[in-house]
């Protein structure tokens, strides 16, 4: 099938920020963005929530982005997250990625002042008429507040610069409505979710539990794009206690860190106000891990 922005098509990745001592760990950052190179990701997704943008200096986001772009170097996609709830703010962000070279941004609706729907039209043009770069809509009413309704994301995709929405209201009827109306790119935004979205019309997802096995996601991706369904389901079936985990057991980013770190690739370290799992949890999360077969 032909949507406005196949080449994101399949896994991006929502990457960690490392942090070691407190700092941005730009060297371990690199080595995260050549783990996903060779794991044949599509595109990788630095400063989100994942990366945990809501602790990160505005200097920081803007490092961050162009320490993940030159390690590309070209070889993957790259498409940070700009979004603020300040239109003024999610500018600034995104003509700083469109000029550091990113290929596209990856743009949250505006949070806690909860607009109406015409003020998140009119934020979404004011980026698409500032910037060349593709933009992707995040629409995650539970971190946000407020729902981008169908109808406005429809709107939406009259802008030429709106390409793709990064679908995590968890509604199949809201995606539903999106697809059918539009040639947008729709990406997942929960895990477990990824291969029902697919039996609808998206085209991939943005993938937290890629932070560890990029590989395995990319073969359920791979398996539905083959028309194998029995095998894109195994995976989805393997891979849910993961998804699982890495929502339910605390707030994300907390257990993909924690996974991390217990696999060797991440300090876990976090910033204020997260805090790390409990005992109890960490325990749950290894059970987890072992299960799966990378402890």
């Amino acid at each position: 099938m032909s949507t406005r922005s196949e080449p994101f098509a399949g896994l991006s990745v929502a990457l960690i920020t490392p942090f070691r001592n407190g700092e941005v760990d730009f060297d371990a950052l690199g080595r995260l963005v050549d783990l996903q190179v060779e794991a044949g990701a599509t595109c990788l997704c630095p400063v989100g929530t994942t990366g945990e943008s809501p602790t990160v200096s505005h200097e920081e986001h803007e490092r961050i982005i162009a320490a993940v772009v030159d390690a590309a170097a070209g070889r993957i996609k790259v498409m940070p997250g700009t979004g603020s709830n300040s239109t003024s703010e999610a500018l600034r962000l995104t003509r700083f990625a469109a000029q550091a070279g990113a290929d596209a941004a990856l743009v949250v609706a505006p949070y806690y002042n909860k607009p109406v729907q015409e003020g998140m039209y009119e934020h979404y043009r004011a980026l698409a008429e500032a910037v060349d770069i593709p933009i992707c809509v995040y629409n995650i009413p539970g971190r946000t507040g407020k729902n981008i309704e169908p109808e406005t994301i429809i709107r939406m995709a009259e802008l030429p610069n709106i390409t793709m929405v990064k679908e995590a209201t968890g509604s199949m009827d809201q995606a539903s409505q999106i697809l059918g109306a539009t040639d947008l790119t729709v990406l997942s935004g929960d895990d477990s979710l990824t291969l029902p979205l697919l039996a609808i019309g998206g085209r991939g997802v943005i993938s937290v539990v890629g932070n560890i096995v990029p590989g395995d996601v990319a073969a359920m991706l791979r398996a539905f794009e083959a028309g194998d369904l029995a095998e894109a389901r195994r995976w989805h079936h393997k891979l849910f206690p993961l998804c699982r985990d890495m929502l339910s057991l605390a707030t994300n980013p907390i257990p993909i860190k924690a996974a991390m770190k217990l696999l060797g690739r991440d300090t876990g370290e976090l910033r204020l106000p997260m805090t790390p799992l409990t005992a109890a949890q960490e325990a749950r999360l290894r059970e987890t891990l072992a299960a799966y077969g990378l402890l």
